[in-house]
């Protein structure tokens, strides 16, 4: 089907127009795309073609400079891109510029700077806290619902989808050892994540209000952060995650700009705590996403955690990184934590889904308590779009490889 000939309904339609980077078969050259259907506009030999003031920003090999553009640069490269693609006199000139989805090469889409992962979903974390501390008189950390509680993680081996993962080895300990060993993983997990990309840096010193994060966040993507439960356990005290997160970290190929989410926000949950002023959206706009996610095992739906169901906004996530006067740089990526729902079939992680391998998944394949060698991990999600017509999220998939 040629590639202005997109069926009706479908989640990567131009109501969407995600944005990635990709090569061509035989060559090492790459470049800014854009998704329609199952094909990839070549975005800046587009922009070329028609006079685009913006064409320098897209003719690139990775999606920064368009980042570190602004706001007003984002939205006229987006109806520019809209109008290339419906209107018909366009048609004859950018049609040549299409490639089959399935002939291109995906690559990480930008350049990531730095790299921090929140813990937002409450339902994830009385998990958490039900699993570890089945005793304590509340689930919660008694500052869970004061602050949305983060970690900084490891820029470096944020990979693309598609990207093989090597089971990490390291110091474990159960609690019946005498001492710890050293050696794989055993109890590998994942966690369908929401990551949000920052175009527009800050000074240093000058914290990002709830306000300004649409002027500062360009769009968000799939997010699988990999994690040695193990690992972690032995680790993690007193201080926080560090090895067994830091092995890597899978994001989609494809970043949905928040433009094209419009019809899918949503107000965050009830508060149930009176938030300090800078976390206090009571006034803002709404802060949530309604994104509908699915999370598979050998091609096997094991979850759909639903993102509309997390206490702590991306707004929220980003004023509190910058409280402090931390800056953001282009290319910075924050994860929004597992994101689970209520129900059992809602969970983001083997470890809930499992209650940390005291009940397996029962697959076509076998029995699953943690991940184990050969083992696809596939997240997708879609969000309500224009006209009840669905906005697709690039997917998220990695294979697990023995160490």
């Amino acid at each position: 089907m040629p590639p202005f000939d997109v069926p009706e309904g479908d989640p990567f339609g131009p109501h969407n127009l995600p944005y990635g980077v990709f090569s061509l078969p035989g060559s090492s050259h790459r470049t800014v795309g854009v998704r329609l259907g199952d094909h990839v506009l070549d975005a800046g030999a587009a922009a070329h073609a028609l006079g685009s003031p913006y064409a320098s920003l897209l003719a690139r090999p990775s999606l920064n400079p368009l980042l570190a553009a602004g706001r007003t640069a984002w939205s006229d490269v987006r109806r520019a891109l809209t109008a290339w693609v419906t209107v018909p006199s366009h048609r004859e000139t950018v049609e040549p510029l299409f490639h089959p989805l399935s002939d291109v090469t995906l690559h990480l889409p930008f350049e990531v700077a730095d790299y921090v992962d929140f813990y937002a979903s409450e339902n994830h974390a009385r998990n958490v806290g039900q699993i570890f501390r089945p005793d304590a008189e509340d689930s919660l950390t008694p500052n869970w619902k004061h602050l949305p509680i983060g970690y900084h993680g490891r820029s470096g081996t944020v990979v693309v989808s598609g990207t093989d993962v090597v089971r990490p080895s390291g110091q474990r300990k159960a609690p019946t050892d005498a001492a710890p060993v050293f050696g794989p993983s055993v109890r590998l997990d994942i966690e369908a994540e929401v990551g949000f990309v920052v175009g527009v840096p800050s000074r240093m010193g000058e914290p990002v209000a709830l306000a300004d994060f649409r002027e500062h966040v360009f769009g968000l993507c799939l997010l699988n952060d990999w994690s040695a439960r193990d690992i972690q356990a032995w680790e993690y005290v007193p201080l926080g995650p560090f090895l067994g997160k830091s092995f890597a970290t899978s994001v989609s190929a494809w970043i949905t700009p928040l433009d094209a989410l419009e019809e899918s926000r949503v107000a965050p949950p009830a508060r149930t705590h009176e938030l300090l002023p800078y976390l206090d959206d009571t006034d803002e706009e709404p802060g949530g996403y309604d994104l509908r996610i699915s999370v598979a095992v050998n091609g096997h739906l094991v979850s759909e955690p639903p993102f509309a169901t997390m206490y702590w906004t991306a707004a929220q996530q980003l004023a509190h990184m910058t409280v402090n006067g931390a800056s953001l740089r282009t290319g910075d990526l924050y994860g929004s934590g597992t994101v689970s729902g209520p129900a059992d079939r809602e969970r983001g992680s083997l470890l809930e889904l499992t209650w940390n391998g005291r009940d397996p998944l029962e697959l076509p394949d076998g029995k699953r308590t943690f991940l184990e060698d050969g083992d696809v991990v596939t997240l997708s999600a879609w969000a309500p779009g224009p006209d009840g017509v669905r906005v697709g999220l690039g997917e998220v998939t990695g294979r697990v490889v023995g160490g």
